[in-house]
């Protein structure tokens, strides 16, 4: 019986169940689901055209190995720098948050508070009576409809 998506499936299915035993669940976080690329993503035959089954394992045991092997070297070379970076620019990201936006907040909030109060008061004074004057005499007006 020929399983859709032929042999690659079966082997792409017998990966997600060795990697389900083993770590629980192919990509814990969703960011690891996004970064998950397999051969089969990159390269798929079509249903009619199969290559020999030597050349398959073969393509795909170089792409396995150049991608494991580019990322262990980039993760050599930049993985600490790039560390150190991220920290002090989330360190700095912190320290801002901490000493000057969160107090800035507080202050304007402070301020628009004293504000929104006066801006009250002279809306009441002043509008005030204009409005409940204009009220009354608009109440007064009768519409009949003929």
């Amino acid at each position: 019986m020929q399983i859709p998506g032929g042999r690659r499936q079966v082997h792409k299915e017998i990966i997600l169940v060795e990697l389900r035993k083993s770590f629980g669940s192919p990509c814990p976080t969703q960011s690891e689901c996004l970064l998950q690329v397999t051969f089969e993503d990159c390269f798929a035959e079509p249903e009619g055209a199969h290559s020999a089954d030597c050349v398959w394992k073969c393509a795909y045991k170089c792409f396995e190995g150049g991608k494991n092997l580019l990322y262990m070297i980039l993760t050599f070379y930049c993985a600490i720098p790039l560390a150190l970076w991220w920290g002090c620019l989330f360190a700095k990201v912190a320290f801002f948050h901490i000493w000057f936006i969160t107090p800035s907040l507080a202050l304007m909030e402070m301020n628009c508070g004293v504000m929104k109060k006066l801006f009250t008061i002279i809306m009441e004074c002043f509008l005030g009576p204009c409005c409940s004057t204009m009220g009354l005499f608009f109440s007064n007006i009768k519409v009949e409809n003929k």
